[in-house]
């Protein structure tokens, strides 16, 4: 799937995630979460097991977590690739 423009999903509340999508070259993840030291490395997984179910090859992502379980990380992530794939309307 083709990012076509930035777009954002899920919000800084506690126990959520904020996920910021847009073009890039390749993939790169940028992390920023306070459970980083624990569950980075799962959370990182988790983001490019979705951005590979989507075939999304080239994009940059910002993740800001506050907490946010597993399945709203990949709800968000899924989200903003979703948004950025789109043509504007």
């Amino acid at each position: 799937m083709e990012i076509r423009r930035k777009a954002v999903a899920g919000t800084l509340e506690s126990s959520d995630a904020l996920v910021e999508i847009e073009p890039g070259r390749g993939v790169a993840v940028e992390l920023e979460s306070v459970v980083t030291a624990q569950f980075g490395a799962a959370i990182e997984k988790t983001v490019r097991e979705v951005l590979k179910e989507f075939a999304v090859e080239n994009a940059s992502l910002r993740v800001v977590d506050r907490g946010a379980l597993d399945c709203t990380i990949r709800a968000r992530v899924e989200i903003a690739i979703k948004r950025a794939a789109e043509e504007e309307k």
